[in-house]
Formats: C-alpha cells, sequence, structure tokens
C-alpha cells in the first residue's frame, strides 16, 4: 500500500470533526470534540459493526509515547471517509464501530514525518478489519525528523555571511545509490545556517562565498581603447572554493554527515582562500543582432552542476566577456538551449590566468528527432513530454510532445542519452521498442554524434495491468512483506521496477505494471537492500513466481497461487 510524500510533520491544535447538522445538534459536534482533545474514542461514521482499531504512537527513536499527535483512520478506497483523535499523555487511540474493509491509519504531528502504519520508503501496511485479525494492539512508529546546522566562518575565525549553503542527500532507494541536492539555505549576519525536517540519512553540506575583502582586476577606457587594470594586490584577487564540512574542496573527499532519528547535527564550514583566476568566455553567434549564446560556467558537485559565484564585465572586444573570481579547478560549460535548460556541451579545467572558454560551434551540436505512436493504436497523450538524460542520470532536455507524437531537440551535445517518456497523469507509458536510423534497437539509449542528426521511432507501452496476490509465510498470510515486481532486465530498465507492502491480511496490489517478462519476488526486511549491486538479486528470483504482462492486456491479473515469503 503506498504512502504519502515524506514532507515535514505538523500538528493541529484543535483537530476537531465536523460534519453538516441541524442547530440542536451542535451538542454532539461538542462532545465529539471534547473526546478527540482527550485523546478519546471515535464515532465512525460509516457503520455500526462493532469493529476496533486501537493502539499507541510511539517515538520510534526511543519508544516512547507520544501525546497529542494526530491519528487518522481512512478507507483505502475512499480517503474522504475518514475520522481522526488526537491521543492522550500516554499516546494512546481507538476507533469503534469501524466496518470492515481496509483502511490506511497515519500519524502526523509536528517535527515527525507524517507516518503511515509500519511505513518504509513510501509504503505501508493496511489495517484490514473484519477479518478476525487484531487490530486493537496496534503500534504506530513515528519517525522523528532531524537537522543540520551550524556555522560558517573565515580564514580568520570571523564569520561569513551570505554564504551559499547546499544540502545533498545520498539516495539508496532500491539500491541505486545517487547523491541529489535536497536544500538550499544562505547565512545570516552570524554566518550561521539550518537545515530542519530531515530523515534518516547521509547528507553532504558545501559552502560557496565570496571574500569580503576581494578586489578583482578590472578595466580602464583611454581615448576608445579599454586595458585591463593589473595592479590588485594579490592578497586581495582571492576566492573561496566550494568547501564542504571537513575542509574537502572536491567531492571525492567529502565526509558525509550521519542524520540518526531526530538528531540535531553540528556541522561548522571554515573557509580558506586560493588564488582567484580571470578567464575571457567568447560567445557563439552574431552579438549585434543579439543571436549570440553566452556559455556558463558550473562547478560539478557530485552529479548537480551549478552555476558559480563569479563577476563578469565586459571584455575588451565584441562578443567577449571577463570573469573574475574563479579557483582553479575543472568546470563544465554550459549553454542555453531553446527551451531554456541549460546543457553541458564541455569541461574545461582552469589552471591559470587569461585562458580562453568559448562556446561550441554550431555544427558540432546534434538533432534528436522522434516520432511516436502506441502499441495498442491509441493516441499518444497530449499531457507527454519527452527527455533526454545523459549517462550520469542527469536531464538535459524535456519538451513536450506534439500533437502528432513528433519531437525535435535541437543543439544536443555529442553523448550518449537514454530517451524517456512522462506523462502527467496515468496510466505510465514507457518505450517498448525503438528503431534508430532504420535499425531496431534494444532498450531506449542512443548516441549523438558532432553535428550528427538522429532520428528515432519510438513504440510506447503503457502500464496498465495491475497484479494482485498473498504472501504467506509458513501458510499464514505475511504483513509488512516488500514485493517486488522484478524485469527481466534490471539494471537496464530500473524504471520498470514495481513495489508494493502486504497489508495485514497477506494481500498486496502491484499496479501501473509495464509490458515485459518479471519475476515477482516477496522479501521479509528487505527495505534499504542495495538490489542494484551484482548478487543481491540474483539469490530470491528462483523462488520467485514467473509472470509475462502482454501488450495487450488491459485487466489486473490475480495470482492462483500464494507468493512465499523469502528472509533477507
Amino acid at each position: 500500500m503506498t504512502q504519502i510524500g515524506d514532507c515535514g510533520g505538523w500538528e493541529n491544535p484543535h483537530p476537531v470533526k465536523t460534519k453538516r447538522v441541524r442547530h440542536p445538534g451542535s451538542i454532539v459536534l461538542v462532545v465529539l470534540a471534547v473526546l478527540t482533545l482527550l485523546g478519546g474514542g471515535s464515532t465512525w461514521a460509516f457503520g455500526q459493526s462493532g469493529n476496533r482499531v486501537a493502539g499507541i504512537v510511539v517515538n520510534d527513536a526511543d519508544g516512547t509515547p507520544l501525546g497529542r499527535t494526530r491519528v487518522s483512520l481512512a478507507e483505502v478506497q475512499d480517503r474522504r471517509k475518514a475520522e481522526s483523535v488526537v491521543t492522550g499523555a500516554d499516546g494512546r487511540f481507538e476507533f469503534s464501530n469501524v466496518p470492515a474493509g481496509k483502511f490506511s491509519l497515519e500519524g502526523w504531528r509536528r517535527k515527525f514525518l507524517p507516518t503511515t502504519y509500519q511505513w518504509h520508503e513510501g509504503f505501508s501496511t493496511a489495517i484490514v478489519t473484519g477479518a478476525g485479525l487484531d487490530t486493537e494492539n496496534l503500534v504506530l512508529r513515528m519517525i522523528p525528523l532531524g537537522s543540520i546546522a551550524g556555522k560558517v566562518v573565515d580564514e580568520t575565525g570571523e564569520p561569513v555571511r551570505d554564504a551559499r549553503m547546499r544540502l545533498y542527500f545520498r539516495n539508496e532507494q532500491f539500491g541505486q545509490d545517487r547523491i541529489t541536492t535536497r536544500q538550499f539555505a544562505n547565512t545570516d549576519d552570524e554566518g550561521k545556517y539550518e537545515f530542519e525536517g530531515l530523515i534518516p540519512g547521509e547528507y553532504f553540506v558545501s559552502a560557496v562565498a565570496r571574500p569580503w575583502y576581494a578586489v578583482y582586476p578590472g578595466f580602464i577606457d583611454e581615448n576608445g581603447v579599454r586595458t585591463r587594470v593589473e595592479t590588485v594586490a594579490p592578497e586581495l584577487n582571492v576566492a573561496y572554493p566550494a568547501t564542504f564540512y571537513n575542509g574537502a574542496t572536491e567531492t571525492e573527499s567529502a565526509t558525509p554527515i550521519s542524520v540518526e532519528k531526530g538528531a540535531r547535527v553540528t556541522a561548522d564550514i571554515h573557509l580558506s582562500p586560493v588564488p582567484a583566476l580571470h578567464v575571457t568566455i567568447k560567445a557563439r553567434g552574431n552579438v549585434e543582432n543579439g543571436s549570440a549564446m553566452w556559455p556558463s560556467l558550473e562547478r560539478a558537485e557530485f552529479d548537480n552542476p551549478e552555476p558559480y559565484r563569479m563577476e563578469m564585465i565586459p571584455g575588451a572586444n565584441p562578443g567577449e566577456m571577463e570573469v573574475n573570481g574563479l579557483p582553479a579547478g575543472r568546470y563544465s560549460i554550459a549553454e542555453p538551449s531553446r527551451n531554456g535548460i541549460m546543457l553541458g556541451v564541455g569541461q574545461v579545467d582552469l589552471t591559470k590566468d587569461a585562458q580562453v572558454v568559448e562556446a561550441k560551434a554550431a555544427e558540432s551540436m546534434g538533432t534528436v528527432k522522434v516520432k511516436l505512436k502506441t502499441a495498442r493504436g491509441e493516441d499518444v497523450p497530449q499531457s507527454m513530454n519527452l527527455s533526454l538524460r545523459n549517462e550520469k542520470r542527469k536531464t538535459i532536455a524535456f519538451i513536450g510532445v506534439a500533437r502528432m507524437g513528433e519531437t525535435v531537440f535541437e543543439g544536443v551535445p555529442a553523448g550518449k542519452y537514454s530517451v524517456l517518456v512522462n506523462v502527467r497523469q496515468p496510466p505510465q507509458y514507457t518505450i517498448g521498442k525503438m528503431v534508430v536510423q532504420g535499425a531496431e534497437v534494444e532498450g531506449n539509449d542512443i548516441t549523438v554524434g558532432e553535428g550528427a542528426t538522429v532520428e528515432v521511432a519510438a513504440t510506447l507501452m503503457a502500464g496498465i495491468v495491475s497484479v494482485e496476490g498473498v504472501v504467506k509465510k509458513d501458510g499464514k498470510p505475511a504483513s509488512g512483506v516488500m514485493v517486488a515486481l522484478v524485469p527481466k532486465d534490471p539494471r537496464g530498465h530500473p524504471e520498470r521496477f514495481r513495489r508494493d507492502q502486504s497489508d495485514m491480511d497477506g494481500t498486496f496490489t502491484v499496479g501501473g505494471i509495464l509490458p515485459g517478462t518479471y519475476t515477482l519476488i516477496a522479501v521479509e526486511d528487505a527495505w534499504g537492500t542495495p538490489w542494484m549491486k551484482e548478487g543481491v538479486l540474483e539469490k530470491y528470483l528462483p523462488k520467485g513466481q514467473q509472470l509475462t504482462i502482454g501488450v495487450m492486456m488491459n485487466s489486473k491479473v490475480v495470482l492462483p497461487e500464494a507468493l512465499e515469503a523469502q528472509a533477507k
């Protein structure tokens, strides 16, 4: 059962349950409000079946009961049918007269992750009433959110104000080790910063700032001639490199910050100046008629290039800009594409003054033409977007699909890319077959040469099939088990993975399945497993169930036999 997103928790001090009644019934509302605020039981609005859902809310970090926590119980099929209570000082909650069915049990509390029952990576276990299962001794574990705070100081120990802070998160969901940007912040007048609302995990923090005392060379105009002034003292012509909390200036040397449940971690950063470089950037195109393309310089922190803070002034010649305040290092060269996305068009090592950075010639940029059709013959969805993703899994272009299913990417740098589709509303689609330059290829990868035009004909497959079944352990229904639908080529098609978590009665539903060949497995306590590492998935597949979802299938599949839960 899927769960809501992992955002910060909140607490409503007066979560009164309301419904439209006539004036004489207002006493009922008062009674309900008092019961709710006291953490007492609720009167279920859907029937009088006598089922009871009750338990205790605890802090997942130390097991202590959590009072004044809002707890709601909502029907899985219709979340509008829901009631809520607020726990008492002992953390206990109770819902009475609950009809038979499946329900989502959720808790909200300030500074805690909004959490559902047995929450794991966005999945949870539904409460099942009316099936003879114990629903009166539940433990809802709330995950406290942590924070990283600290101070940025310069080489003399003085606070650095307005430093650009960047928080990265190591995301290992389903075994894909990726480090992505999570938040931004700026230091205050005392050099302090803070990132709040952090789920447990590993983080990195970097700071980018300019020395307050830095002075960079400029130009003077004499008789219509611009001359560069080179009289700035070396101790003033300095810059701060992007610096991580342990002092590293390269991502390979950065130390991760581990944030435990509810922990407040201090991470101070000390900046040290280095000699600043200046470079000349030359535009591509005609400056006079406004068609010039100006490249920018980005520092690649992990796989997240970000424009570097630098000073730019007009150069001595038309079509040139002078950039000051750059620390030496490796930079990415980026250009704006026609759809506004900055495209990486190369890299440059800046090691000395007066280096020249030029945009690539237009003739060296490629073009990708994509023609789409659907395998079932339906129209290509108008809400569909097409994107190109490079080998570092970064999207370099993103365009809406035209009415006839045609899309053209222009100004594409030479390299290898994956062609991906995205639809803003169900069903999900993927590329099932692709013909590149007249030849059918495996997968959805293409290679773009310098100045080349690549023509792609892609067939789309819709994910409209679902699989329902039961997970059992030793012949009995098993709840809270991770169910994974593994594609035939898991590392080549990670977008085809599907997961769910078994409910209290062992049932599960895996939806939005794309056509293909799969193995369905169920593994206990498997959340956080590095699935993409060689040998990890392979040991579970022999005991799984084989499934083939055809292109023309459009209904759910009910497994005739239970899926056996495997030990991790």
